[in-house]
């Protein structure tokens, strides 16, 4: 089932109010698009931020037996999105307008400053496939390697896919 199928069988479930859950191939689709990517980008500007995502993507890759995709950095800055309502979706909406990537995972502000962040994982059309949220720095005291590490992993769990992210 493709992606445009998928989406309006599910429009017009819910239009006709015979819309009751997820499908089974709705996740399998998410899965198979996340997992047969052949480009990644990552929005984000921050060098430490793309080393943690980019190392657990190559472990993800290798422990699901996929080829590695391309996995780059968005080359643009991303500092402009705190000034928007839902900085971490307009951070990835950036790299989805701007890149030719099949998947864009974005990690930031979930809105107002003290909200916490959001880590969104979207396709080519600025969907998303799945996110995590994280509280305040203030509340989880975590390092900013073990809060993305967490989210990510948190974000690939909730669609099913499992890796260890002990690197």
């Amino acid at each position: 089932m493709n992606n445009n199928k998928i989406i309006k069988d599910a429009y017009l479930e819910s239009i006709t109010n015979k819309r009751c859950g997820d499908k089974i191939e709705e996740l399998l689709y998410i899965q198979n698009k996340i997992l047969n990517a052949k480009k990644i980008v990552v929005a984000t500007n921050n060098k430490k931020k793309f080393d943690i995502i980019n190392n657990i993507l190559i472990s993800l890759f290798k422990n699901y037996d996929k080829p590695l995709p391309t996995i780059e950095k968005l080359d643009l800055p991303t500092n402009s999105v705190d000034l928007t309502r839902f900085p971490a979706i307009n951070k990835g909406l950036i790299a989805v307008d701007t890149s030719d990537a099949d998947i864009v995972i974005a990690r930031g502000r979930l809105g107002a400053p003290g909200s916490g962040s959001m880590l969104i994982i979207m396709n080519n059309k600025g969907r998303c496939l799945s996110a995590s949220l994280s509280p305040t720095s203030l509340i989880h005291k975590k390092d900013i390697e073990d809060a993305v590490k967490d989210e990510l992993n948190e974000a690939l769990e909730r669609i099913g896919i499992n890796i260890d992210i002990s690197i």
